[in-house]
């Protein structure tokens, strides 16, 4: 325990997968971790085997992290999902073995709005198709099939960060906006909430899905749900690829009684640029294909890449779980003056007390301490003179219920 760090910062390995913005690269390597890049998704036994050894793992939303991958992973400690999903991560299994996982849920909202806006216009103007027979020599001027955004109903599925912000800029549109969120939410501007999804289907002109990756938001949009939405309307997933019916949709769009669709996200996605794309709505008239892209500006990544790694650097250095998705959240300053103690432990009666007789027993004084709970962990920080014998935070390893131990100074 001599020297300030418990264990040597250049001794921590950062795994950082999918092209991470070199951001992040430079904030955790100016703080003196061992930083290595890969620029693709790997598969699950590849990312088992590039896991040995690693204490952090970084990544975008093209590789998984499942039950298997974090019981074989020798030494993580932590994730940072470099985006706003993670449900390409096991949360549970994570929190089982006292690995925090970090997201980024904010940095790329306004990304996502823009391009919301944009395709909102490019739809309702027929900019694709009249892009695309331009390109192919042909020269079709005319104004059928052309309307402005301005008096028409925008209905937002999910009015969260993005959801909101994307009402704002609609509003300032000239749009009317309303909107259907299971939590209640408070409206900006002139927006109006609806009680049912039914409602809001029948009463738009425009439905943009903002939603969340949840098993319950699977095919959210399908054959009955585009049944029900107004003929001529337009739908935008810039949300999950499972939560739309893909194969309604196309069935919809070939049959001519949407207007348009833009589709940013698919229930299969290539896991590199190298790799082929299908999809059964290819070819079809007044249907926008994007590669997944709705945060993806150089702006966004860079606050994506900023903002996570400060997350994993507050866990690392302090110990703060601040928008940690799977643990109890604790705000922590830097200490001073002492040596602090990690503990996050099953969230049973008895672990606090027995953590604190271990203490106790070893002639170590508390400085300071703190618990946060959840339903299924907790969390003890504890600040500590400096001065013990060594060995003596072994007996902390082994308080019943212990999933985690980590002597951060």
């Amino acid at each position: 325990m001599s020297g300030r760090w418990s264990y040597p910062r250049s001794r921590i390995k950062v795994l950082l997968l999918e092209s991470v913005h070199p951001a992040a690269v430079a904030a955790l390597e100016d703080a003196g971790y061992s930083v290595e890049c890969e620029t693709g998704a790997l598969d699950e036994d590849a990312l088992i085997e590039r896991l040995k050894g690693v204490h952090v793992l970084g990544l975008r939303s093209k590789t998984g992290v499942s039950e298997r991958v974090i019981d074989a992973a020798d030494r993580l400690m932590a994730v940072g999902a470099f985006c706003i999903g993670t449900n390409h991560i096991d949360l549970e299994a994570a929190s089982r073995r006292g690995i925090a996982v970090f997201n980024a849920p904010y940095s790329n909202t306004r990304s996502v709005v823009e391009l919301a806006i944009g395709l909102v216009i490019t739809l309702m103007r027929g900019v694709a198709d009249r892009s695309a027979a331009m390109h192919e020599g042909r020269w079709n001027k005319s104004a059928r099939g052309s309307r402005e955004l301005r008096g028409k109903t925008l209905g937002i599925v999910g009015y969260g960060a993005i959801g909101s912000q994307l009402s704002v800029l609609a509003e300032a549109l000239g749009m009317r906006v309303i909107y259907h969120d299971l939590s209640e939410r408070l409206a900006l501007g002139n927006a109006r909430p609806v009680i049912t999804l039914d409602d809001l289907l029948a009463e738009a002109d425009v439905v943009s899905l903002h939603v969340d990756g949840r098993a319950g938001n699977h095919r959210l949009i399908g054959a009955g749900e585009l049944a029900r939405m107004k003929p001529g309307a337009v739908l935008i997933n810039l949300s999950r690829g499972h939560v739309v019916d893909i194969d309604a949709l196309a069935e919809v769009m070939r049959a001519g009684r949407l207007g348009g669709a833009a589709i940013d996200v698919f229930p299969e996605e290539p896991r590199t640029n190298q790799d082929p794309f299908d999809s059964p709505l290819r070819g079809l008239a007044n249907v926008i294909l994007t590669p997944h892209v709705g945060g993806s500006t150089e702006e966004a990544q860079e606050a994506i890449g900023a903002f996570a790694a400060s997350r994993l650097l507050g866990y690392l250095n302090r110990g703060d779980t601040t928008f940690c998705v799977n643990l109890p959240n604790a705000q922590l300053s830097d200490v001073q003056g002492a040596h602090r103690l990690l503990h996050i432990h099953q969230n049973q009666p008895g672990v606090l007390a027995a953590l604190n007789l271990a203490l106790s027993e070893a002639g170590l004084n508390i400085l300071g301490q703190h618990l946060k709970t959840d339903g299924r962990t907790g969390y003890v920080i504890t600040d500590v003179d400096r001065d013990y014998q060594a060995g003596a935070l072994d007996v902390l390893k082994t308080v019943p219920g212990t999933l985690r131990f980590r002597a951060l100074y």
